[in-house]
C-alpha cells in the first residue's frame, strides 16, 4: 500500500501497478464470489469480475425483471445464476449489493449462510454503520469488508469496457481470518477500480449520503433549477436558459476541470468568465456552506438514514418515487434538455 500526499495530507492508496490483476486473481483463486442483487451495483461489479477471470455467481429473486436481466447478461440459471439462498450457500464471499432497504428485508435469509471464515462484502457503509436501525449485525467469525466505487454501477461497467477504472474506497470493519485486507483489495481490483483509497464504513456512508444529497445530485439540481428559473423569469428562451445552465457545464466545462483541475479550467476560459467566477464563488460558498453543514449533521445523527429506511420500506415506495421522477422529467428545464440532447451532432 502506497502513501500519497493529497493537498498536504497523506493517505493510504492501492494502485493497479502495485496490486495487479494477476495478483488479485491469485488471492481469490479458491474463492466463490456470490453477488447478491442485480439492480444498481450488481450488474457492473459481477460482469467486471467475470470478465476479469474470477469465479463469480449471481444470487437473485427468481421470476423478476432483474432475474431476466441477469439471464440476458449471460448468467445461466443453475450454473452461474441461483436464488439467493443457494448462491449464499455456495459462496465464500457474499457481495451484499441489494438496496439499503432490501438489505434489511433480506438479511434474515442471508445470515444463516455466514459461516466461519466467509467474507461479507458491502459497497455502502449504511447497513453496518446504522446497525441499531437496520439490525444487520454480522457474526464475529466472518470478514466484513467494503469496496465502494465512486460512481454508479453503469459508470463502473462503461469505464471498464473502455479500458479505464473508476476509483473506489475500501474499508475493513472486521478481520476474522487475517486475510481481510488481501481479500478486499483483490476484490476492489477485480471489480474494476482505478485505484483504491482507505476509509471506514462510517466515513464512507457519511461522505456518500452527504455527496448524494449535495453536489452529486441534490444540490446540483437545486442550483441548476434556480439559475434556469432566473433566466426564464428575465425573458430568456428555454433553449438559451438550458444551454447556459446545463449544456455548457456538462459538455464543455466539466471535461476541462476533470482533466486538470478547476484552476486549469479557469485559465482556459475568457478573462471575463475568469473574473466573474473568482468574484462570485465566495458568495455562493457562503450561501451554501450552512446548508451542507446542516446536511452533514443530519447524516451523522442518523436522521437521514431513518428517513430513507422509513420511506423506502413503504409498500407504495416505487409508485411514489415514479411520481416524483415523472414531475422532474416533465419539468420545463428537463423537457428543454431532452430537445437539446437530440440536437447534439452525434445524434444527427
Amino acid at each position: 500500500m502506497a502513501v500519497m500526499n493529497f493537498g498536504g495530507m497523506e493517505e493510504n492508496v492501492v494502485t493497479r501497478d502495485e496490486f495487479p490483476l494477476e495478483k488479485a486473481r491469485e488471492v481469490m483463486k479458491d474463492e466463490v464470489i456470490a453477488v447478491i442483487g442485480y439492480g444498481v451495483q450488481g450488474p457492473g461489479q459481477s460482469l467486471n469480475l467475470r470478465d476479469n477471470g474470477f469465479n463469480v455467481i449471481v444470487g437473485q429473486r427468481k421470476g423478476g425483471k432483474t432475474w431476466d436481466k441477469a439471464v440476458a447478461d449471460g448468467w445461466v440459471p443453475g450454473e452461474t445464476l441461483f436464488d439467493i439462498e443457494e448462491a449464499c450457500e455456495k459462496a465464500t464471499v457474499i457481495q451484499y449489493l441489494l438496496s439499503d432497504a432490501a438489505q434489511i428485508e433480506v438479511w434474515p435469509r442471508i445470515k444463516p449462510y455466514l459461516t466461519p471464515c466467509k467474507a461479507l462484502y458491502f459497497s455502502h457503509g449504511f447497513a453496518v454503520t446504522y446497525k441499531e436501525r437496520t439490525n444487520i449485525i454480522p457474526p464475529t467469525d466472518v470478514d466484513v469488508i467494503l469496496v465502494a466505487p465512486k460512481g454508479s454501477g453503469t459508470s463502473l461497467r462503461r469505464m471498464f469496457l473502455q479500458g479505464r477504472g473508476l476509483n473506489s474506497s475500501f474499508a475493513i470493519f472486521q478481520d476474522a481470518t487475517g486475510r481481510a485486507w488481501e481479500r478486499v483489495v483483490a476484490l476492489g481490483i477485480g471489480v474494476g477500480s482505478g485505484y483504491l483509497f482507505e476509509t471506514t464504513f462510517q466515513k464512507e456512508v457519511y461522505s456518500d449520503l452527504t455527496g448524494e444529497r449535495g453536489t452529486l445530485m441534490g444540490a446540483i439540481q437545486g442550483i441548476l433549477l434556480a439559475q434556469y428559473e432566473v433566466l426564464r423569469e428575465n425573458g430568456h428562451s428555454p433553449s438559451e436558459a438550458f444551454n447556459e445552465t446545463v449544456e455548457e457545464l456538462t459538455q464543455s466545462l466539466m471535461p476541462l476541470f476533470a482533466e486538470n483541475g478547476m484552476d486549469w479550467m479557469y485559465a482556459n476560459c475568457s478573462t471575463t468568465a475568469q473574473r466573474g467566477a473568482l468574484d462570485w464563488m465566495g458568495p455562493f460558498h457562503d450561501a451554501t456552506k450552512p446548508v451542507f453543514a446542516k446536511l452533514y449533521s443530519e447524516v451523522a445523527c442518523g436522521n437521514e438514514a431513518q428517513r430513507s429506511i422509513d420511506t423506502n420500506s413503504k409498500p407504495d415506495y416505487r409508485e411514489k418515487l415514479e411520481e416524483e421522477l415523472k414531475a422532474l422529467r416533465e419539468s420545463e428545464m428537463w423537457r428543454a434538455g431532452a430537445v437539446v440532447r437530440k440536437l447534439r451532432p452525434e445524434n444527427n
